[in-house]
């Protein structure tokens, strides 16, 4: 008999079934035995009759613990007292690899599952994240491929710190100074003169001296980068893609979605709504006027600011417009309004994260330069940059995605060190 996965047995309902994985829980008496099994499908409860099996076999059936590899053989049928309203009689069994007795139970401390990362990663509530995680990134190669879009990828060595020096690790290159990379967005500005519409997805690193629930050391980024795009254009596609996953995602992962309490019919619901765009002097109006919050305009919005204007909002608002002084040296003025940006960022519902940043960007190369000196930083350091503004230059934007930051939202997490399997922070490198 073939091996299938449970939820394909489960599908089936009914005779005789063959099912691997591993026991998730056990319980039972001299007589007879309930073992939970789960795959990375699903769950099912299998019964053990102690008159079906000898002496030998009882005899290894009552020692298993969880977590013990098993191979099973029976008759299935539902049993809606069962964890998931099916139930396996089991005929045969083999022990494929035994367990010791597993660390993890029920009450455990945040740091003890972060400890044990490795072994926590099968738990029900992980397993369901990460297949989200998969799921979107599935859904977001299928939207940029049906819009046109190249995946270019770039080092994650690189020579220039990007977003500021405070926040960047450094990395001896054998004799040589680099960075881990903060973006992939320099790389895919050039890009966009050969392929015009190019993404990424990868790692990126900020050393932010962070212990709150919304910061990663090292997080994934989708990045995109747009020939011949301005402001608007850029920000109705950021719009456009998170609206396409979340739908897609919400669409296949209803099952991972209940199980972590979220209303995946929600989600669809919310991405068929209009998010509005609002700029940041509006966003400051909002917080003094229903908050009675003052914000002095040339300050950055802090996570209570933007916390408290999401409270007004039950989609993802785009915020645009943020001043010039404090955006990053390739965010260029607004000929309109020399005091703001040409930048957005996306904030979300319900938690009010920040979930995607982008701009037009600058195509001066001295407005750069003195941006750059203003941070600090050298403008020859970027020689390689401002060649592009040199040969055929265009307009051109782009954003970033922080993925954790989105399956944060989208999957009701309180931490967002369970957005992925292996989180490195100010405190954790390891497992």
């Amino acid at each position: 008999m073939t091996y299938t996965t449970i939820k394909q047995a489960m599908q089936k309902g009914t005779g005789d079934v063959a099912i691997r994985g591993w026991v998730y829980r056990e319980r039972g008496s001299n007589k007879i035995k309930f073992i939970v099994l789960r795959d990375s499908s699903n769950i099912i409860q299998c019964v053990l009759k102690k008159d079906n099996f000898n002496d030998n076999q009882w005899e290894q059936i009552d020692k298993l613990k969880v977590e013990a590899s098993i191979e099973l053989k029976g008759t299935i049928k539902k049993d809606e007292r069962a964890p998931t309203g099916y139930e396996v009689e089991v005929k045969k069994f083999n022990v494929v690899g035994e367990s010791d007795t597993y660390p993890i139970t029920k009450d455990q401390s945040p740091e003890f599952l972060l400890d044990n990362r490795h072994l926590w990663i099968r738990s029900r509530k992980m397993v369901a994240v990460m297949k989200i995680r998969s799921a979107y990134g599935q859904a977001r190669e299928e939207f940029f491929k049906k819009e046109g879009f190249y995946r270019f990828d770039t080092p994650v060595l690189q020579p220039n710190q990007s977003e500021g020096g405070s926040t960047v690790f450094e990395v001896k290159y054998y004799n040589q100074k680099t960075y881990l990379a903060q973006t992939w967005q320099l790389y895919g500005e050039a890009a966009i003169f050969a392929l015009e519409k190019v993404y990424n997805t990868g790692p990126t690193f900020r050393a932010e001296k962070s212990k709150t629930n919304r910061h990663l050391s090292e997080f994934w980024m989708v990045e995109t980068e747009v020939a011949w795009w301005g402001l608007k254009e850029i920000t109705e596609f950021a719009k456009k893609e998170l609206k396409y996953c979340i739908r897609k995602v919400a669409e296949e992962c209803a099952e991972e979605f209940e199980l972590l309490e979220r209303n995946a019919k929600a989600l669809i619901e919310m991405t068929k709504k209009e998010w509005p765009t609002i700029k940041y002097r509006e966003a400051l109006k909002i917080l003094k006027e229903k908050n009675g919050m003052k914000v002095k305009f040339g300050k950055d919005l802090r996570t209570i600011e933007e916390e408290t204007i999401m409270t007004h909002f039950d989609t993802p608002v785009v915020v645009t417009h943020y001043p010039q002084e404090i955006m990053a040296f390739y965010k260029p003025k607004d000929p309109e309004q020399p005091d703001e940006a040409l930048c957005f960022d996306m904030l979300c519902p319900e938690i009010g994260l920040e979930i995607v940043g982008g701009s037009q960007r600058s195509l001066d190369i001295e407005e750069m330069s003195e941006n750059l000196k203003r941070d600090g930083e050298k403008p020859e350091d970027y020689k390689f940059y401002f060649d592009l503004r040199r040969y055929g230059s265009v307009p051109h934007s782009g954003y970033g995605v922080g993925l954790e930051r989105v399956l944060q939202w989208i999957c009701k997490l309180d931490n967002i060190k369970d957005a992925i399997a292996f989180p490195r922070t100010m405190l954790r490198w390891k497992p």
